[in-house]
C-alpha cells in the first residue's frame, strides 16, 4: 500500500515516479513493449491499469493482435508485482511461470488491462525465499471485457554476488 503519511500531492508524485520507472524498465529491457507503446496509466496501490494503442498492435482483421493482447496482459501482471515490491522494499527477480489467456471479443480500439492486487506477503523475499503470486488480469475496450488472463508469477530473491 502507499505510505499514508504522505500528503496527496506527495503520494501522486511518488506514484508518477514509480509508473515512469516501470515504463522505462519495460521499454529498456523488453524491446517489444516499446514498439507496442505499452504504458502504465493508473496505480492506486491496489489496482494497476496499463494501455497500448491499437495502431502498432493491429492484425490483418483490423483488431488487436492476439500476441499483443497476451504481452499487454503479461506485463500488466508483472508490473503489479514490481510495483508492490517497490512499495514494500522486498525486491526480487520476477518471472511468469504459467499463464492462461481467454480471448472473448475482438478489440478494435485502444484497450486497457487492469489487475487488482490480492493480499500477498512479499517478506519471504527479504529472507532469501521466493514468492508465488497468482494474478487475474482483465482487458477492456469501451468498458467491455474482451480478454482474461491468469498468470502465476514467481519472484526470486536477488542473487548475492561475491566480490572474491
Amino acid at each position: 500500500m502507499l505510505d499514508i503519511s504522505f500528503t496527496e500531492s506527495q503520494s501522486d508524485t511518488k506514484v508518477s515516479a514509480l509508473l515512469q520507472t516501470l515504463c522505462e524498465t519495460w521499454h529498456n529491457t523488453i524491446p517489444v513493449s516499446k514498439f507496442m507503446d505499452i504504458t502504465p496509466v493508473l496505480f492506486n496501490g491496489d489496482s494497476l491499469q496499463v494501455t497500448a494503442p491499437i495502431e502498432p498492435n493491429i492484425n490483418l482483421h483490423h483488431t488487436m493482435f492476439a500476441g499483443s493482447i497476451y504481452t499487454l496482459m503479461t506485463l500488466t501482471g508483472w508490473g503489479m508485482v514490481w510495483l508492490q515490491q517497490q512499495l514494500s522494499q522486498a525486491h526480487g527477480d520476477i518471472v511468469l511461470a504459467d499463464a492462461k489467456v481467454r480471448y472473448l471479443k475482438p478489440i478494435s480500439k485502444q484497450a486497457y488491462a487492469k489487475v487488482i492486487w490480492p493480499y500477498t506477503d512479499l517478506t519471504p523475499l527479504t529472507r532469501g525465499r521466493r514468492v508465488k503470486i497468482t494474478l487475474e488480469v482483465a482487458l477492456y475496450c469501451d468498458d467491455i471485457m474482451c480478454a482474461t488472463f491468469t498468470g502465476q508469477y514467481v519472484s526470486f530473491p536477488p542473487r548475492v554476488v561475491n566480490a572474491d
